[in-house]
């Protein structure tokens, strides 16, 4: 007899649920976060699993890593995905894991993306620079606008990253209004040299992959972005289509249709939010340095707004980026935004 396991995964502990082929419960229960603890329940039902449905949260490799080192085929679930069953779901934790089993004997469970283990490191390591890099923008942006607000003159963000006390006191005589600018002088610095230190060490444990050399022919794409995207995507032959590569870089429209009526708003978190990103930072280079970006990029201002129409860049660079990577070509710019 076939059975399915869920288990609905959390900080300290987990509920492990698993169903026969009638998806009537079999066994039930929590159990600390220990993976001993896991195996143990799962044990005397080994031979008739046909796999494990484990909740994609913020902690689920040693979970799935376990599973998979001890022989049990895990299905890591697409959190944000499972919403379009939202009509099957309960409302508690045991519940919930009797609900990733119900959907996986159901064959309808909505699967993530394994990342291969030896590269999740780097791959984190990536994604702290890039929350590095978005932290380092909002001071930017924090002290541009306090330093606009006080003295009405504009300035650039790569002026700010070489102020000093001195150089805002020149401007600025209340004191208080002085700290409220130089007092993020000194986590500025701070973050730009781990920003530098993560991207050293980076550049001297990976290597882009031959298929992902021409990303850096895209505008906007250095080694190091490409090198984010590349451990972001894993493999491009995940993606059958162009769309579905531009979707999981959530640089589409969401929408919920139902006989041509819309049904409420998509879930614009299913997807990758580091190739959002990666896409994004991409697009600001191309809009600042090449002419061609750029009048495409006032074009769309022109009928929305720019965060609009930044994306709007970014969604052109990311379904170039798949053809440049899929096809093994360079980056064709009369293509893209022709």
């Amino acid at each position: 007899m076939a059975l399915y396991c869920g288990i609905d995964l959390h900080s300290s502990k987990s509920w492990i649920a698993i169903l026969d082929e009638g998806l009537e419960v079999v066994r039930e229960t929590s159990v600390a976060n220990d993976l001993g603890e896991v195996l143990r329940v799962l044990e005397p039902y080994r031979e008739e699993l046909e796999g494990v449905a484990v909740e994609s949260t913020f902690n689920w490799y040693w979970l799935v890593d376990g599973l998979m080192n001890a022989g049990h085929r895990a299905h890591l679930t697409n959190t944000w995905a499972v919403k379009q069953w939202e009509g099957l779901k309960h409302t508690d934790d045991r519940h919930d894991a009797r609900w990733l089993a119900h959907l996986l004997a159901l064959g309808i469970l909505p699967e993530g993306y394994i990342y291969p283990k030896q590269e999740r490191p780097v791959r984190d390591l990536l994604r702290r620079r890039a929350f590095l890099v978005r932290k380092r923008t909002s001071f930017l942006l924090s002290m541009r606008g306090a330093f606009e607000c006080h003295t009405g003159l504009r300035t650039r963000s790569r002026e700010v990253k070489r102020w000093t006390e001195a150089d805002v006191e020149a401007y600025l005589d209340d004191p208080a209004a002085v700290l409220g600018i130089t007092c993020l002088l000194e986590p500025l610095k701070a973050m730009t040299a781990q920003i530098r230190t993560i991207e050293k060490e980076v550049l001297t444990r990976a290597r882009l992959r031959d298929e992902f050399a021409p990303l850096q022919t895209v505008w906007g794409v250095g080694k190091v972005l490409a090198l984010t995207i590349m451990y972001e995507v894993g493999d491009i032959a995940r993606f059958s289509k162009v769309g579905n590569f531009a979707s999981y870089c959530r640089l589409v429209k969401t929408a919920r249709l139902s006989a041509g009526k819309s049904k409420g708003a998509g879930n614009r978190r299913n997807g990758n939010p580091y190739l959002s990103w990666a896409f994004s930072e991409a697009a600001h280079f191309a809009v600042r340095h090449h002419e061609v970006a750029s009048r495409y990029f006032q074009r769309k201002r022109s009928k929305t707004n720019g965060i609009v129409a930044i994306r709007a860049v970014a969604h052109k660079l990311a379904r170039a980026s798949y053809y440049v990577v899929r096809d093994q070509v360079d980056f064709d710019p009369a293509k893209t935004f022709g």
